[in-house]
């Protein structure tokens, strides 16, 4: 039998040393993130989510109103606030201080006024939203997620409902929070 003894001694020497360094190495890495850590536990950016606006072009809601979907509109301005506030990504704003003011204007066409009073509420994103009805059977669902500093869209999505009913509406909400507004990149490419 061959005696190895002296030819793996050296072996296990080193073996104990480069142990020693990569134990330190992981310690001065786990110190770096530490002290430079705080920058990954940073608060998740300040959220306004404004209520949906409704353009109603149907035939039934120039005759009889759009009470039904003003409901609907409120619901899924809720869904998308709680679901944004419970992803843990945005910290959701209360819009309570500016919605009087917000509800009198047409944020789509205002000129920036929903960035002003996004701005007021200390916000850094913000979120406007309208529904387009042509028919009950004929329905658009749009979302814009803008930078309140620079008024830059991050993204804008949209999806079309065939339906106008609460689960319709609910379930084209859930889509585009599930695969846009939560989805890496806002679901771009």
């Amino acid at each position: 039998m061959t005696d190895l003894s002296g030819h793996a001694t050296p072996h296990f020497v080193l073996a104990h040393a480069r142990a020693g360094i990569t134990i330190m190495r992981a310690l001065l890495a786990i110190a770096a993130l530490l002290v430079t850590g705080s920058a990954a536990f940073a608060d998740p950016p300040k959220l306004a989510v404004f209520d949906f606006e409704l353009i109603d072009t149907s035939l039934p809601g120039e005759f009889y109103g759009s009470r039904p979907e003003l409901a609907r509109l409120e619901r899924i301005s809720e869904q998308l606030r709680k679901e944004l506030a419970e992803s843990g990504r945005f910290q959701v704003l209360d819009i309570a201080p500016v919605r009087d003011a917000a509800r009198h204007a047409n944020l789509q066409a205002c000129g920036g006024c929903d960035l002003k009073l996004a701005s007021q509420l200390g916000a850094e994103l913000e979120i406007t939203g309208m529904v387009q009805k042509v028919s009950n059977l004929i329905i658009n669902l749009n979302i814009y997620l803008r930078d309140v500093k620079t008024g830059n869209m991050i993204t804008a999505a949209s999806a079309d409902m065939r339906g106008n009913t609460d689960e319709s509406w609910t379930r084209t909400m859930s889509y585009l929070i599930r695969n846009r507004l939560l989805a890496p990149n806002y679901g771009k490419p």
